[in-house]
């Protein structure tokens, strides 16, 4: 019974969209293969780009820094579908890329962080650092759930949804809108998943 409840638990929208995207990514993923690009170059390039990014907000050129940001972003899915098709897959691997991906994403709110500060919009630059903290604790509290054999895959605004208010607000020059969204959506998602836990360790009780 615990085997087919598990099999229907319900897919997250980052699922759903790696299902969606599956088709275009993989002739992608297995043309940049063939031109020998590897998966962790494209996990770097995917890094240096958001650090490039990171740089533009900072100088408070939010659509240049948008742009770096859309482009970057297919990156991450990319890299480890090159790595699938490659059949050279791996935890290490996936590790690597969750790093990367919290470090492209606080440089991106680095960036802004600098450039609130600059202007000094201390209130900005304060749901910055909610944001940032927020990014965080959602990433923190799936990874220690799992440690602990507990499934905290829920939540309205995982990394996929951050980049995709983010990008696009960036770019159309909206950055105080975009931070203060994710600062309070993140950390609804942080007690979204904390609840989400709290409830399976007490019915396992």
């Amino acid at each position: 019974m615990e085997e087919i409840a598990q099999k229907a638990k319900p897919k997250t929208f980052t699922d759903v969209m790696r299902g969606l995207f599956k088709g275009i990514l993989d002739p992608i993923g297995g043309f940049l293969n063939r031109l020998g690009v590897t998966p962790n170059m494209m996990t770097m390039l995917g890094l240096i780009g958001n650090m490039v990014g990171a740089w533009f907000l900072a100088q408070g050129n939010m659509v240049l820094g948008g742009v770096f940001v859309v482009v970057c972003t297919p990156f991450d899915a990319l890299d480890g579908t090159m790595a699938r098709l490659r059949g050279e897959a791996s935890e290490f691997g996936a590790f690597v890329d969750s790093v990367t991906d919290r470090y492209s994403e606080l440089f991106i709110l680095g960036g802004l962080l600098y450039h609130f500060l600059q202007i000094n919009d201390l209130l900005s630059a304060m749901a910055v650092y909610i944001a940032a903290a927020g990014s965080v604790l959602v990433s923190y509290v799936k990874a220690r759930a799992d440690s602990l054999n507990f499934d905290a895959n829920t939540g309205i605004l995982t990394r996929l949804e951050r980049y995709l208010v983010l990008a696009p607000l960036l770019v159309l020059n909206l950055p105080s809108i975009a931070v203060w969204i994710v600062a309070v959506l993140a950390n609804v998602t942080a007690l979204q998943r904390f609840w989400k836990v709290r409830q399976q360790a007490r019915r396992s009780h």
